[in-house]
């Protein structure tokens, strides 16, 4: 059985938008400003996750974002990404701009439900906020791994929006990258 995780990068005060500054977001950019010399570690972290990883679930944005940055790369990284299944949620799109992508048009529930059952392993949600705030929303998500940046981006879209309940989390995992940066894993706790 398949486990969805959440797995992103986060300003200390939560923000998620645009952490590389392409979106023109007037806060955006905060993730280059402070990974510096942490980066080799930072993406040591995210290739072991992506090896261990069975698919990727994402929503049309992120898509594009990842597409237009992974599909030409080469190496132990991209090959990784470039050949894993993709499931885009999308109410617009006909097909996928990553390769081997399948898009989920409707019934996220149900569909979703049906990917943890089909897939065995763990199925990484990148990016992709607003999908990850539905799949909270639904009791969908298995784990939740921040890589918290040392920066206050101070506004921003925030991957943590009201719930219509209370979600209980375990710790699971903490560890430090590099220099300044820090690894939470939490395990979701379902409502039985």
């Amino acid at each position: 059985m398949g486990k969805i995780i959440i797995s992103t990068n986060s300003s200390f005060d939560g923000v998620v938008q645009d952490p590389d500054g392409t979106d023109g977001f007037p806060r955006g950019g905060w993730f280059d400003q402070v990974v510096g010399e942490d980066r080799p570690e930072w993406a040591q972290f995210f290739v072991k996750e992506a090896l261990d990883a069975s698919a990727l679930l994402m929503g049309r944005t992120s898509d594009e974002w990842f597409a237009s940055r992974w599909l030409n790369r080469t190496g132990e990284w991209a090959d990784k990404l470039n050949s894993m299944p993709k499931y885009i949620v999308s109410s617009t799109l006909k097909h996928t701009a990553w390769s081997n992508g399948t898009v989920i048009s409707s019934d996220l529930p149900t569909e979703v439900a049906k990917l943890k059952r089909e897939i065995d392993g763990d199925i990484l949600v990148y990016g992709s906020f607003q999908l990850g705030h539905a799949l909270i929303e639904q009791d969908l998500v298995d784990e939740i791994r921040l890589m918290l940046l040392p920066v206050l981006a101070g506004d921003g879209v925030r991957l943590f929006g009201p719930t219509a309940g209370i979600r209980p989390l375990r710790l699971i995992h903490t560890a430090t990258i590099g220099t300044g940066i820090v690894s939470l894993a939490y395990e979701v706790i379902h409502e039985d």
